[in-house]
């Protein structure tokens, strides 16, 4: 079982919905991003997920593609954001996951990639643009060195195409709430739990819902209908706004509140 499975296992059996909050792997900068990591950890963060930046981002919206570009203008790398898992790897043992692109994947060489994430302790990777049908070469590789790639879902997906994700991934399934980029929003859609009852239906693996996931109201609605609250956007607009000093104990506040509200805490 990997990290990420038994971490989510631990959750599931605790009747805990698992808190995902994503950073971009140096933004503001490489330092802020290891300190960041390590007090959302310490604020009741379950997995952390880490954004490697990149030039054509499709499935994030402009605040994540902000501080990807920002990273990229500094120089930030996939060595970079190696690096940066690994110095959080050796203070904290929350399952880590890297959220990216396949380009800069492939470039590397997969195999190499997959052994220098295993080496830095990352637990799995996330692929947006890399259908499951296209991922066999990644999938191997991350599989012989026990990481888990996790494939995405959104509620037009068909039931053909949920049972393909289902038979492909590990660890959990990302379930986007909407069909469209990340970015905060208002209010949660109304047809979370039946698109979820539909992906349940062909998967035992955790469900973990993200795009949009902003609010303590937000995640209270998913206690009891989702696994677990994958929250990007919101946290990267708030550091981008925090003074520099401030950054991250704003994050690990705002996590916090996030996690009294999974844990039904706020009225």
């Amino acid at each position: 079982m990997s990290r990420i499975s038994a971490r989510l296992a631990e959750c599931r059996e605790s009747g805990r919905l698992a808190l995902i909050p994503y950073i971009t792997a140096g933004y503001p900068d490489a330092e802020t991003t290891v300190e960041l990591a390590i007090a959302l950890a310490g604020a009741g963060a379950d997995l952390l997920e880490l954004g490697i930046p990149f030039s054509d981002p499709l499935a994030d919206g402009v605040t994540i593609q902000r501080a990807s570009f920002a990273a990229l203008g500094a120089g930030v790398t996939p060595r970079t954001c190696l690096e940066v898992a690994r110095r959080i790897r050796a203070r904290c043992d929350v399952p880590l996951l890297f959220m990216g692109y396949y380009n800069p994947f492939l470039r590397y060489g997969l195999d190499a990639f997959a052994d220098d994430s295993a080496g830095a302790g990352v637990d799995g990777l996330i692929v947006p643009d890399l259908p499951p049908e296209e991922a066999g070469e990644l999938r191997g590789c991350l599989a012989n060195r026990g990481l888990d790639l996790i494939h995405l879902l959104a509620p037009t997906s068909t039931d053909e195409r949920i049972g393909l994700v289902a038979r492909s991934a590990t660890g959990f399934v990302y379930c986007a709430s909407l069909a469209g980029v990340t970015g905060a929003r208002s209010d949660l859609s109304a047809g979370i739990p039946a698109f979820l009852g539909r992906v349940r239906r062909q998967t035992d693996l955790p469900l973990c819902v993200g795009f949009g996931i902003s609010r303590p109201e937000h995640v209270s609605a998913l206690v009891g209908v989702a696994d677990g609250a994958i929250v990007g956007s919101a946290l990267v607009a708030l550091i981008e706004r925090l003074a520099p000093s401030a950054r991250v104990a704003g994050a690990a506040s705002y996590l916090a509140e996030l996690r009294r509200a999974a844990d039904g805490e706020l009225a």
